[in-house]
């Protein structure tokens, strides 16, 4: 048998994206920042495109028909004198412009060069002290012995984001570069744990929180012991065998608790530099007239584009040669796409917006409870779109409410069929639990069961696995560590 390569044509049909449409879609699942910082790099990268600068309102003129006249006249005068001058220094400019380009552009780009340094410069934010950093300063200022000073170093530099050694003692030690003996090491590491914030070189969250006592404290052996000798009780809240096998009264041990539950398990987390980030929201609800209207809030953030004129009436001229004329299309029919690509994304935005607030209006009444169950297909049918595009629009986008400010996806949620026969969300559910709990009776709290039966009562059958899962996902602690004594 022969095998042999050729060349055979094949018609298929495909479905591609075009590059305009691939923009759409990018430009429709960005939010409000992201979306200004891609305008402004098109603006630095596309020439053609230009950012429309609003003038300020000028006071409203007169009605007086005179004094219209007048200012008309006025104004008349001052253009045509406005537009002599420019006349001239454009012939100035032209016979000067040789010149000055030869003598000027090195030191312009000399000049630009430094300013965009400066500029660099000033706005970039300073690094935050870390926590390393702030141990060994106070270090730096206290009198350690020589032969100890760079095992507190080495220690410091083994200590967590949280303000805990990262391992033993012992691996600690075997790590540095120069033998230190365990006897030492220990010496050193009490120094360390003499350094602020308190609690800092712990080994343990019993060792973390008894760093933190104070000896001058009145109750310090009281602390002291319950640290040392009842922590996983007191984590139970077993106050009453506490109290049975330390003598001390009820009200004393949970004076005490009280105290501990100030002191800081993480004493490092205050040095995190974990960025927090920053929520602008693109859609605002406002109730008017006992009506709730849709405004979208991004012309804050958003500059207004449109494509210059100046390249526009280049393209008419017929002294340009066809590689200048073919980029400046280009760059036009771009800046088109941008343009409208930006506005159907205010669209969209618009239109998802509207939707929601009609279906969630009793939510923006009365709150989380009156959340209703609603799935993006149900939006994407009354407004015509593919549902994927109901997905992109309300991407990482947020909505100012009376409710307070939620992410747009937070309206989307699943839910079940009550005893009334109404559609009911799990997020209101999970706010009926949080009620039930919080008007319980602490000194004799409801255990999961009692809860699902409550909430059976109120038309919503739930079963009791149910309720504990969502009691852990709103970390709410059991019965037992609920109780008041």
């Amino acid at each position: 048998m022969k095998m042999q390569s050729s060349l055979l044509p094949q018609l298929q049909q495909k479905m591609k994206l075009s590059p305009q449409i691939i923009q759409s879609i990018e430009i429709l699942q960005l939010p409000l920042l992201a979306l200004a910082e891609r305008i402004q790099q098109e603006l630095l990268d596309n020439p053609v495109l230009e950012e429309v600068v609003e003038q300020p309102k000028e006071d409203s003129p007169v009605s007086e028909d005179s004094s219209i006249a007048g200012e008309n006249a006025a104004q008349t005068e001052w253009d045509d004198a406005k537009k002599a001058e420019v006349d001239r220094h454009n012939e100035m400019a032209e016979d000067w412009n040789e010149y000055y380009s030869k003598t000027t552009i090195r030191k312009s780009a000399l000049s630009d060069e430094r300013d965009q340094k400066q500029e660099a410069l000033e706005n970039t934010a300073t690094k935050p002290m870390s926590l390393h950093d702030y141990l060994l300063g106070q270090l730096s200022l206290m009198e350690v012995p020589e032969h100890l000073y760079e095992a507190c170093e080495n220690i410091i530099y083994s200590v967590d984001t949280s303000g805990y050694l990262s391992g033993s003692l012992e691996e600690i030690v075997s790590s540095f570069e120069k033998p230190v003996s365990l006897a030492d090491a220990e010496k050193a590491l009490e120094i360390v744990q003499t350094l602020e914030p308190p609690g800092i070189g712990a080994r343990n969250l019993q060792e973390c929180l008894l760093l933190q006592l104070d000896n001058r404290d009145p109750n310090y052996h009281i602390t002291k012991d319950l640290l040392q000798n009842y922590l996983l009780e007191i984590e139970s809240r077993k106050y009453p065998a506490i109290a049975k096998k330390t003598g001390y009264s009820l009200e004393t041990i949970k004076k005490q608790v009280e105290f501990i539950r100030t002191l800081n398990p993480k004493p490092g987390s205050v040095f995190n530099d974990e960025t927090i980030p920053y929520v602008v929201p693109e859609v605002k609800v406002e109730q008017i007239d006992g009506e709730y209207e849709v405004f979208l809030i991004d012309n804050a953030n958003i500059p207004h584009l449109h494509i210059s004129s100046f390249y526009r009436k280049s393209l008419s001229e017929s002294n340009i040669d066809s590689s200048t004329r073919q980029y400046i299309q280009k760059k036009i029919e771009s800046a088109k796409w941008l343009v409208d690509a930006i506005e159907q994304r205010r669209s969209t935005l618009y239109k998802v917006a509207c939707k929601i607030v009609s279906m969630q209006k009793g939510f923006l009444d009365e709150g989380v409870h009156r959340l209703r169950t609603l799935k993006m297909q149900d939006v994407a049918d009354i407004v015509g779109v593919h549902v994927s595009t109901v997905s992109r629009a309300i991407a990482h986008k947020y909505i100012q409410t009376p409710q307070g400010v939620f992410e747009m996806k937070f309206f989307f949620t699943g839910g079940f069929q009550n005893a009334d026969g109404n559609m009911e969300s799990w997020e209101s559910i999970r706010q009926k639990l949080i009620e039930i709990i919080a008007k319980e009776d602490k000194s004799n709290p409801l255990s999961d069961e009692e809860v699902a039966d409550k909430l059976g009562a109120s038309g919503v059958d739930i079963a009791r696995r149910t309720v504990t899962k969502y009691r852990r996902i709103l970390k709410i602690p059991s019965s037992r560590q609920r109780k008041a004594y």
